[in-house]
């Protein structure tokens, strides 16, 4: 209870980005923005914020920015050939004529995302596999909101499981004298509830489809 008085601000951020984001206040972009500039007054206020501080987060942010165009740049050029090659709307009318049940091949789709995930960065993954899978979805006729939710719960496992595991990695970073497989062990408690997560969402999607539904548009 005693930490959790740490994570005031960041409740208020959040509140004020995704609060507004719903009530139709500003468009993702701007609620993006608005959390960066909160999260910038926030660390003025506590006072610290120094100006080397500023200028390391700043690296950073351009560095994972760049990074992130780079691969979006490389997955529009690869949509526009899947378009083109008509490869996933071929894939889409096979798998929607196989003689199983929808869920049985969204379990199958979402193995290959998880598999994906342990080996590869989530965004460049979801990028890379969107325009085939997408219209697979759609054929099949599963809500693509709810499908987002389900991608954005299989990037987290990504990155907590191994052998890459971006996060465990940035723990390590944090607390280099608590040695690596200690922490990998420690991530199958989180792995096995956000497992179990996506078992519930795949049976129950109106639990991912509530919330974005009262989205004002």
């Amino acid at each position: 209870m005693k930490a959790t008085k740490g994570i005031f601000e960041a409740v208020i951020l959040f509140v004020l980005a995704i609060g507004g984001l719903m009530l139709g206040w500003f468009s993702p972009t701007q609620a993006g923005a608005i959390g960066a500039g909160g999260a910038l007054l926030i660390g003025l206020i506590r006072r610290k914020l120094t100006w080397k501080n500023f200028v390391e987060t700043g690296k950073d942010g351009l560095l994972t920015s760049c990074m992130v165009m780079f691969i979006i740049a490389g997955a529009v050029v690869f949509g526009h050939f899947m378009a083109v090659s008509k490869i996933p709307f071929l894939l889409a009318d096979w798998m929607a004529s196989l003689p199983v049940h929808r869920l049985v091949i969204m379990a199958f789709i979402l193995l290959i995302f998880f598999v994906g995930g342990c080996f590869m960065d989530s965004m460049a993954l979801i990028v890379v596999t969107i325009p085939i899978f997408y219209p697979v979805v759609q054929k099949l006729g599963f809500d693509p909101i709810w499908f987002g939710v389900m991608i954005v719960l299989l990037g987290e496992m990504g990155v907590i499981t191994p052998p890459v595991g971006v996060n465990v990695f940035v723990i390590k970073g944090i607390a280099p004298e608590v040695p690596l497989d200690h922490i990998f062990k420690g991530i199958f408690p989180f792995l096995g509830a956000l497992i179990l997560l996506a078992i519930v969402i795949l049976f129950v999607p109106e639990i991912a489809t509530f919330l974005p539904s009262l989205v004002k548009y």
